[in-house]
């Protein structure tokens, strides 16, 4: 892809977002403290996410980060050390569907294809946007882990819904209760992401898979996303209720004409996300 950057969004909160060919890049940018999210990044990536799912000029997501980790999860300490007031009882039920939650929730619905690159660590929610991306690529020898329990408290940001569904629950367990890490080779044999590559190969894998997701036709992509995931929901009836009324949307697109026309001149078909 190319490294030209077309409009650069922002560089503060410890999130880098900024735009290239089409593409909407998410950079978690705090390799001192190992990329994990307080409150400001949270904020932010909840504000590109929820900028993307209505900019029709994209084509694709991509979260990447700075340093040698993904993502140690949630920044506890920074959370904590405030000079301020203790906040009131509730404030963590109040806050986290608004904030970590939100993050999950936005990656799910969002009618784009997201590609996530992980290296070194991915903890608690930078394991759980890992699991919510559409494709997850990591490197061989990077790390997905579930410390919730080891730190004394319950899983959040989507992982009990998340991983028993990516991994059955037998495994979900071991990750969950009993806080196994695994490499990122052993999270792609286990089906917990996309595909996991050697270390020195991950940009280009993810490049690779960048370049044909945005090059898909965008509107029957996120529609198909989203039945994917009423389905898990719902009942086969409502699951094909939901495939028409995607069919009748995604067959109204420029892209589904130059698919036909495609098939019938025997060629690759050049989509436009329109």
């Amino acid at each position: 892809m190319s490294e030209r950057s077309e409009r650069i969004m922002s560089t503060a909160d410890g999130v880098v977002v900024e735009s290239s060919d089409r593409v909407l890049h998410i950079r978690l940018d705090r390799p001192d403290r190992k990329n994990a999210l307080h409150v400001p990044a949270i904020t932010r990536i909840v504000r590109a996410l929820e900028d993307a799912a209505v900019d029709d000029s994209l084509r694709a997501i991509v979260i990447g980060s700075t340093g040698v980790d993904f993502c140690a999860g949630a920044d506890w300490v920074a959370t904590n050390t405030s000079d301020g007031p203790r906040p009131r009882p509730g404030s963590i039920q109040r806050r986290t569907p608004l904030q970590a939650h939100r993050v999950i929730e936005l990656l799910i619905e969002v009618q784009l294809p997201v590609v996530c690159a992980v290296r070194g660590w991915a903890a608690g929610l930078g394991c759980q946007i890992a699991l919510a991306a559409d494709f997850t690529v990591a490197a061989e020898s990077s790390r997905f882990w579930e410390p919730f329990l080891q730190r004394g408290f319950t899983p959040d940001s989507g992982a009990t819904w998340l991983v028993p569904r990516l991994v059955g629950i037998a495994r979900a367990k071991e990750l969950l209760l009993l806080g196994r890490e695994v490499s990122g080779r052993e999270a792609a044999e286990w089906g917990l992401i996309h595909r996991a590559v050697p270390d020195g190969e991950l940009d280009g894998a993810v490049d690779e898979l960048v370049t044909r997701v945005a090059g898909a036709p965008t509107v029957a992509l996120g529609l198909t996303k989203r039945c994917i995931q009423r389905a898990l929901e719902s009942s086969l009836a409502l699951a094909m209720e939901a495939e028409s009324n995607a069919l009748e949307l995604s067959s109204r697109t420029a892209d589904f004409k130059e698919g036909l026309a495609a098939f019938r001149e025997q060629r690759a078909p050049l989509f436009e996300g329109r």
